[in-house]
C-alpha cells in the first residue's frame, strides 16, 4: 500500500513539473497567434475535442442524400459562410485562417474525412471551444443546412477546378469589390460612370 502511494505521489510531482515547464514556456513564448501548436499540444486537444463529443454522434449517419441540388447548396454555404476561414477548397489558407489558433485544419485530409457525419454535424452545430470555430445552425440534429455542408465537405477531395472558380463567385464581398463590380457592369452596358465629386476648398 505505501509503494501505492508513493508512486502516486511521484506521478502527482512529475504532472507537476510538467504543467510548471510548460507555463514558463508558454509566458516566454506569448501568446501569439502566429505560433503553430505543438505536436503534444495538438494531441492533447483533440483527445478533449473526442472525448467532448457526444457518443451518440460518432455513429450518426447524414440523412441529407447527396444529390447534386443538395452539393450545389452545400457548396453555396460553404462559400458564402465558410471559405473566409477555411477557403473555398478547405485547405484554410486563407487571410483569416492563416492567423487563428489553432489553425483551421485541411477537410481534405484524411484525418478530417474519417470522422463520421454526426463528427462534423456537431462540430458544425456547436462550434469547438478555446478555437476560432463559432456555432452555426440552429439547435438540435435537424438542421438541413448544416448537413448539406457535411455533403459538400465530403466532397472536398475531388473538388475540380472549375467548381473552385464558380465559387469564387459566392464569396462575400466587401463594399467597394461590390461598388468595383457594379462600375463594370455599368461599362459593359454602356452607362456613364458615376460622376466625380468636385473637390472641395477651404478657405
Amino acid at each position: 500500500m505505501r509503494r501505492f502511494f508513493f508512486a502516486l505521489g511521484v506521478c502527482f510531482v512529475i504532472v507537476l513539473a510538467v504543467g510548471a515547464c510548460y507555463t514558463a514556456w508558454m509566458l516566454h513564448r506569448g501568446f501569439s497567434t502566429r505560433a503553430t501548436p505543438g505536436a503534444v499540444e495538438a494531441s492533447v486537444a483533440e483527445t478533449m475535442r473526442d472525448a467532448a463529443l457526444p457518443s451518440r454522434y460518432k455513429s450518426m449517419r447524414n440523412p441529407v442524400t447527396a444529390t447534386p441540388d443538395v452539393l450545389r447548396e452545400g457548396m453555396e454555404h460553404w462559400a458564402d459562410h465558410c471559405s473566409p476561414c477555411h477557403a473555398n477548397n478547405g485547405s484554410g489558407d486563407t487571410m483569416y485562417g492563416k492567423t487563428m489558433y489553432p489553425r483551421p485544419p485541411d477537410m481534405r485530409r484524411k484525418e478530417t474525412q474519417a470522422m463520421s457525419d454526426g463528427e462534423l454535424y456537431y462540430t458544425i452545430q456547436n462550434g469547438i471551444m478555446l478555437s476560432g470555430m463559432p456555432a452555426f445552425g440552429t439547435a438540435g440534429d435537424n438542421d438541413v443546412d448544416s448537413w448539406r455542408l457535411v455533403v459538400f465537405i465530403r466532397h472536398l477531395p475531388s473538388l475540380s477546378q472549375a467548381e473552385e472558380t464558380q465559387m469564387e463567385k459566392m464569396n462575400p464581398k466587401s463594399p467597394q469589390e461590390m461598388q468595383e463590380e457594379q462600375e463594370e457592369e455599368n461599362f459593359l452596358q454602356g452607362s456613364p460612370p458615376p460622376a466625380q465629386s468636385p473637390p472641395s476648398h477651404h478657405h
